[in-house]
């Protein structure tokens, strides 16, 4: 379904299939999104003012257009925000996917591996965004879990990667992180402006919250990075190995 009228709500909606908005300022709300599609919302670029609430978007494994997959809940292909709040998610392979947005007090569970069209197993990440970012990311007061095992594609809970372009303008607060091959992802060398503060790392999956570590790829030294107050789940604090 393509939404094209700005303003456009929907609430308590039961969808089978996915959204794919060409409009500003639409809103969904209590509603559950059932997708086969490559996403469950995917917000076009040239247009704003996303908000998704208080919903549930999953798919059906094994029936999606890569090679079965189904890639992500929410994709943003713009440089504006989306708000994504109290929202259960799962089942998608990255399910939140972008630079910019607000992303808060969600549910991120039970992602299914899957081989990708390139008959590799697709990497997962509860959060994920590529770099290059317009605006800042925010992600406050999530649980966030990947419990894919790492030789099917675990990547990360929370995935700051460069892919096309410097990661910056990141906000990770005081959110529940467990799994993938580390549970967080920092954004590497050039990465500036990641405040990483009062987060718990889970040990449920791995003793050190990812399979290899709680943490990888982050930059001490990048202006604005901020590193404070995280701790796994028994309360011993956690120091990351720089980024390198």
């Amino acid at each position: 379904m393509s939404v094209k009228t700005d303003g456009t709500v929907i609430r308590g909606w039961d969808i089978t299939g996915s959204l794919d908005v060409y409009a500003n300022d639409v809103t969904i709300i209590d509603s559950r999104i059932t997708s086969t599609n490559w996403w469950g919302v995917n917000l076009r670029p040239g247009h704003s003012g996303l908000r998704i609430l208080h919903s549930t978007i999953t798919a059906v494994p094994g029936k999606g257009p890569d090679n079965g997959g189904v890639d992500y809940a929410v994709s943003n292909m713009g440089t504006s925000s989306i708000e994504v709040g109290w929202c259960d998610v799962s089942v998608f392979g990255n399910a939140l996917s972008m630079g910019q947005g607000n992303l808060h007090d969600n549910y991120v569970h039970d992602l299914v591996p899957f081989h990708n069209a390139g008959g590799e197993w697709q990497h997962t990440d509860a959060v994920i965004s590529g770099g290059s970012n317009k605006g800042s990311l925010i992600i406050r007061h999530n649980t966030l879990l990947n419990a894919v095992p790492v030789d099917r594609g675990a990547s990360a809970a929370i995935g700051l990667f460069a892919d096309t372009g410097p990661v910056s303008n990141t906000v990770i607060d005081g959110n529940l992180l467990a799994g993938g091959a580390y549970a967080l992802y920092g954004g590497g060398e050039g990465a500036t402006g990641i405040k990483v503060t009062d987060n718990v790392f889970s040990t449920r999956y791995h003793r050190n919250s990812g399979h290899y570590g709680a943490v990888t790829a982050w930059n001490a030294g990048g202006s604005g990075n901020v590193w404070r107050g995280n701790r796994f789940t028994h309360g011993h604090s956690i120091a990351p190995e720089p980024a390198g």
